[in-house]
Formats: structure tokens, sequence, C-alpha cells
């Protein structure tokens, strides 16, 4: 902004720094949210360090993004958790998906969080520092079992080695490297990250017959408007959209 108008922006009224927003704003067609929110923060830091209280900068509109997240099909779940050789990798691919879990959340899993009695873990301030329950599946059960008898891991359920050596838990480049890995091998065509396993899980559950109120409470979400996402993508009870032309030929094939 000091290059752009050569001087202070201190020394901007608040109309030249509206116009310079909306200037970047018509520069670049897809300007990011963090771009402005940080100029706009800059100045209102610089303005307070000035004394300046009289100046008073207002975030402008931005409209969020409409793109529904990709989601895998049950097929494809299945193809993409059976890939990969160890159980370890496996597990971890399996608690994204059949437990929903954020990345963050998984990585910060110790073995007392796994409730095997109760059939629950314990999910340790998530998003926004609350706890939850979330169910495990017998499958999954079954499987961190076996997983615990042969690593006997004693504090994170997941660990890993530093350079050193050292036993430390287990890196979120760890988790992504998995499912780039996984990816290329499965043979999955889809973009894949951690989130997309959340959103599956999400989706599936819709289509299954949850609940959206327990679908929040399950994911974790603060309020209901997040979820309701997720009816967008789901291919729930109702007649699903169909192609006209298939029924106005049935048997015949038009396109040869």
């Amino acid at each position: 902004m000091a290059l752009h108008f050569d001087c202070c922006p201190s020394e901007l009224d608040t109309e030249q720094v509206l116009d310079y927003l909306q200037y970047c704003k018509n520069q670049h067609k897809t300007p990011s949210d963090s771009f402005f929110k940080h100029t706009v923060y800059g100045l209102r830091a610089l303005y307070k360090l000035k004394g300046m209280k009289d100046k008073h900068i207002i975030l402008p509109h931005l409209e969020g993004s409409k793109k529904l997240p990709v989601v895998l099909s049950q097929c494809e779940i299945k193809t993409f958790i059976n890939t990969p050789k160890l159980l370890k990798h496996r597990l971890i691919l399996s608690l994204l998906y059949d437990c929903g879990l954020r990345r963050f959340e998984l990585l910060n899993l110790q073995v007392s969080d796994v409730d095997f009695d109760r059939k629950m873990i314990h999910i340790r301030q998530g998003k926004g520092r609350k706890d939850r329950y979330v169910p495990l599946g017998k499958l999954l059960a079954k499987g961190l079992q076996r997983y615990l008898q042969t690593e006997d891991p004693s504090e994170w359920l997941f660990t890993g080695n530093d350079r050193s050596g050292k036993t430390v838990p287990f890196s979120k480049g760890g988790v992504q490297w998995i499912i780039r890995q996984t990816r290329k091998q499965s043979g999955v065509n889809k973009q894949v990250t951690a989130h997309t396993l959340r959103h599956s899980y999400a989706t599936h559950l819709l289509e299954m017959g949850l609940d959206i109120v327990s679908l929040k409470e399950v994911l974790g979400h603060s309020c209901i408007e997040t979820t309701m996402m997720y009816l967008h993508i789901s291919r729930l009870g109702r007649q699903q959209a169909f192609s006209p032309m298939d029924r106005i030929y049935q048997y015949d094939v038009p396109l040869k």
C-alpha cells in the first residue's frame, strides 16, 4: 500500500484505503480472504500504534467459497483403506474415515483415549477446544487391538521416529505421505486429503440414515449450518434427479 500511494498508510484517508482494496480485488480475480484480513488488521495495528483512534477500517465483504468438497464413494473408500500394506497405515486412514477425525485430532490421540469396553473414542480438545466422543466400530476396534498388541505404544496412539531415532508423536507430514502414496497405489483418481475422508464419513452417515443433529455432534461442529452442507452432497431417500433421455429412450441407444 505504501508503494502504491508512495506515502505512509497512516497518511491515507478511509476512502483511499477502500479504493486500494477495491483495486486489489479487481486486479486479481480471486484475492484471498487472508490478504484482505492481514491488510486491514495491519492498518488497525498501525492506527492504534500512532494513537489515531478516529480511524476505523471495516473489512470489506468477501463472498465465501461455494465449492462442495470432494467425497469418495463407498467403493472407493474400501479400495483406499485396503491399499496400504502396513496395518498402522490402514488404521490411520480408517480412523480418519470411520470416526470423521480431523488430522490434528488423530495425531493427538493417546492410547488411553480408546475405550474398548464402551466402544468409544475420546477426542480431546478438538476444534474450538471442545471434547467429544465418537463411536468405535467393531472392525476398527479389532484392528486397533491387534496393533496395540504388536506395537505396544506407551502414550501416543501413533508414533514415529525423528532423525536421531527417538520416538515422537506421528507427524502431519507422515499422514500426508500415507495419503499421497495410497492415492497413487490405489488408482483412486480424485484429489484426496485427510479432510476428504472426513467429508466422506459425514456424507455416508447421512446416506445411511443418521440425522443431521447427531451428525453435527460427532463431527464436533459448533453450529448446524456447517453440517447442513452435507445435505447438498449426500444422496438421501427422496427421489434423485435423473436423466430424462434415459427414460425416453429406455433400451434404445440413440447415440451410437
